[in-house]
């Protein structure tokens, strides 16, 4: 259970999606009963058919920026960057538009301090320290930096994407579809997936229904992507992501567990945010922090009843955290049969409904 490869499952790389549904909610819907482990294969246009009155939907409205940018080297050589500390960089009032961010660097040679980076003409960078992992950036500009990135900026595809980013056309349809139709607060570099699959119509089906909706914020940061190390899972320590709760959200949460009414978290990012902010006594905690939680089997869910969750990497700490929640057995028999129905996989693929 504690075994890295204990979270290991076969998929064939052609059930890797590699672009977005035409429609958010014609995805498909495998629906887990943890307790039986009886599986239901529907769209997830019939989730209002899933959901109870009473209901609390907790989503994450995070936006994502356009993370990625290229540019050129004085040597003239190409230079890719991806921002990672967008949401807990420090924001000092702007001088001539200069901001800096960690970033990480794709080149052919790695830049050293004081090398200078073309973005265009609008915006200029230099490498101000280098560090383990990532470069610190200055970006100077003729405009303010949020402006001219979200002119220059490509979004963050996780790795397994492997397409043109590029390709004006998919370029374009990425900038809606890696977004979620809640988004409101800029921050992340990669999308809480489970939420792409909702459409405006599916959110008013739920309310007609009577099932209210709680946000919470919680900035997705590149370390969702990095892979596990160590072979014992209880030594890997998790990155940190930023996150805020609201006295209105928290408040809705707490008065649902009072009443005996469900908890459904869109997510991972939700589980773990609402699991990190929830104290020993049940009681869910409003503010803002930075969340570390890793959740793994042997974990004490506090406040989250159902999940509605994507399909996830094997080995990863995602699915670790499905497996914490309906046992690391039944999560993988799902997703075997998921693997024989050939459902699509990973960030713009299928969904599962957890309950």
């Amino acid at each position: 259970m504690f075994s890295l490869t204990d979270y290991d499952y076969d998929l064939p790389e052609k059930l890797i999606a590699q672009i977005p549904s035409n429609r958010r909610d014609h995805s498909r819907l495998l629906h887990l009963n943890r307790t039986s482990g009886e599986l239901a294969h529907r769209r997830f246009s019939e989730l209002p058919d899933l959901l109870k009155s009473g209901d609390v939907l907790v989503v994450n409205d995070t936006a994502v920026i356009p993370a990625r940018m290229f540019g050129v080297k004085e040597t003239g050589g190409r230079v890719e960057i991806l921002i990672v500390n967008y949401a807990s960089a420090a924001r000092p009032p702007q001088t001539g538009n200069t901001v800096e961010y960690e970033c990480l660097i794709k080149a052919s040679k790695a830049p050293r301090p004081g090398t200078r980076i073309d973005f265009g003409p609008e915006l200029k960078g230099q490498v101000a320290a280098v560090h383990e992992r990532t470069s610190t950036i200055r970006f100077t500009g003729q405009k303010p930096f949020d402006e001219i990135l979200d002119q220059i900026g490509v979004m963050p595809l996780p790795p397994y994407i492997k397409r043109d980013h590029n390709a004006a056309d998919m370029g374009q349809r990425d900038r809606t579809a890696y977004q979620t139709v809640y988004a409101t607060h800029k921050g992340a570099v990669a999308a809480p997936t489970a939420g792409l699959h909702f459409s405006k119509e599916v959110l008013e089906q739920l309310k007609n229904k009577g099932v209210s909706v709680a946000t919470i914020t919680l900035h997705v940061g590149y370390g969702t992507f990095m892979p596990i190390r160590s072979e014992d899972i209880r030594e890997h320590r998790m990155h940190t992501e930023q996150f805020i709760i609201s006295k209105a959200s928290a408040n809705t949460v707490n008065r649902a567990k009072a009443e005996g009414r469900r908890v459904v978290a869109v997510g991972t990012t939700s589980v773990r945010t609402l699991e990190y902010a929830t104290d020993s006594t049940g009681c869910l905690r409003p503010g803002p922090g930075s969340c570390d939680l890793f959740i793994y089997p042997g974990f004490d869910f506090k406040c989250v009843d159902a999940v509605i969750t994507n399909f996830h990497l094997p080995q990863s700490t995602l699915i670790m955290l499905v497996s914490a929640f309906a046992g690391r057995e039944t999560v993988l028999n799902a997703y075997r049969c998921a693997v024989a129905e050939k459902y699509r996989f990973f960030s713009y693929g299928d969904a599962m409904f957890i309950e």
